[in-house]
């Protein structure tokens, strides 16, 4: 039998013939746009893969992927993503949500999700509001935020989503940010690539009703010192002028100043592939004023997923005790049968009395 030769796929392959309906400057064109241009790239057939959404503007991007696609209810796209990886592990399963869908009412879905290790890659896109009803506050909106449902400004403690993620334990954890295009689509290579839950955070631009959200590291004129670019194995240098870098001093990282006596050796150096997760825990909790936004892979490890180790209890289950018999299963223990009632005087006593006999 002669092996099937597929086509090369090109980014239009990619692309249904949905009209895409986001507002005009909307972060989440650049993301389809680079997940579109990534996809040919992974050598995967378009039946082998699936984008799966809660409710909200990013939940639109199954109809926008010329895939297998589920719009589904608001933030159970993790459960159902979940399913189908068990029933076809070899699906390439992509769960797309955002702020308020995944972390509000999505948040125990997406955190079992993490913790179980379901081959399958979570892209949450994070504006710091709900935009599709109209500008309330979401989970990751900063205290004092002012909106339509926070007048006065938000008096919650907001969400940070890799903590989040760190904190489920998940095994492949990224951020990167809509406008920075060849980062954003290395990261999705790397998120493909890995095998378990991989969560990406993707700091995304609401034009409408929190435009100014990520300014301090989208800004030309700011985000070279706002910005810490995450290699593993390499050294944790920033600024303009790669001048600046992290150390730490006992148990906290401080920033240092390179030169006079500070070198590259004295900085923290990445490690992606660490066990142990207290290392992308401090980077997850760094931000402005006092440290710079890293950006780029904090954690990267390997451990069996749920569905490599829920088969292997199916066949340890069928090999001590067979393949199974469904209706000996339905059978097997006490069963019931319930009498039709019988009409009065229609009874050999005249009783009128049904009921349940055991079998």
């Amino acid at each position: 039998m002669s092996e099937v030769i597929r086509p090369t796929l090109t980014r239009k392959d990619f692309v249904s013939n949905q009209e895409v309906r986001w507002c005009p400057g909307c972060g989440d064109y650049a993301i389809l746009a680079q997940m579109q241009k990534v996809l040919p790239e992974l050598g995967i057939p378009r039946e082998k893969i699936v984008f799966i959404s809660g409710i909200g503007c990013s939940s639109r991007f199954p109809y926008y992927m010329n895939t297998y696609g589920i719009h589904s209810i608001h933030g159970r796209a993790p459960t159902l993503a979940t399913g189908l990886n068990v029933v076809d592990p070899d699906l390439q399963i992509w769960v797309v949500t955002g702020d308020g869908d995944g972390l509000s009412i999505g948040g125990n879905h997406l955190l079992h999700c993490l913790r179980r290790n379901v081959n399958l890659n979570v892209l949450l896109f994070n504006n710091r509001i709900y935009g599709l009803t109209k500008g309330q506050y979401s989970p990751t909106s900063l205290p004092g935020h002012k909106t339509k449902s926070s007048p006065m400004g938000s008096i919650e403690q907001s969400f940070n989503p890799v903590s989040v993620a760190l904190a489920a334990e998940a095994t492949f954890i990224a951020r990167t940010v809509d406008i920075f295009q060849k980062h954003m689509g290395e990261t999705f290579k790397a998120a493909a690539a890995h095998r378990g839950t991989s969560f990406v955070e993707i700091y995304q631009n609401c034009i409408i009703f929190n435009q100014h959200a990520w300014d301090h590291i989208t800004d030309t004129e700011l985000r070279d010192d706002n910005l810490l670019y995450l290699e593993h194995g390499k050294p944790m240098v920033f600024g303009k002028d790669k001048d600046k870098g992290i150390r730490l001093n006992g148990l906290n990282p401080e920033v240092v100043q390179l030169g006079d006596g500070v070198t590259e050796a004295d900085l923290l150096v990445h490690d992606a592939q660490a066990e142990d997760p207290t290392l992308a825990w401090m980077l997850s909790r760094m931000e402005p004023p006092h440290f710079p936004v890293p950006i780029g892979i904090f954690r990267a490890i390997q451990k069996p997923t749920y569905a490599e180790l829920l088969l292997k209890q199916n066949e340890a289950a069928r090999a001590r005790r067979g393949p199974g018999d469904l209706e000996k299963l339905f059978t097997d223990s006490d069963t019931w049968v319930v009498e039709p009632r019988v009409p009065v005087g229609a009874g050999a006593n005249g009783s009128a009395n049904g009921g349940a006999k055991k079998e």
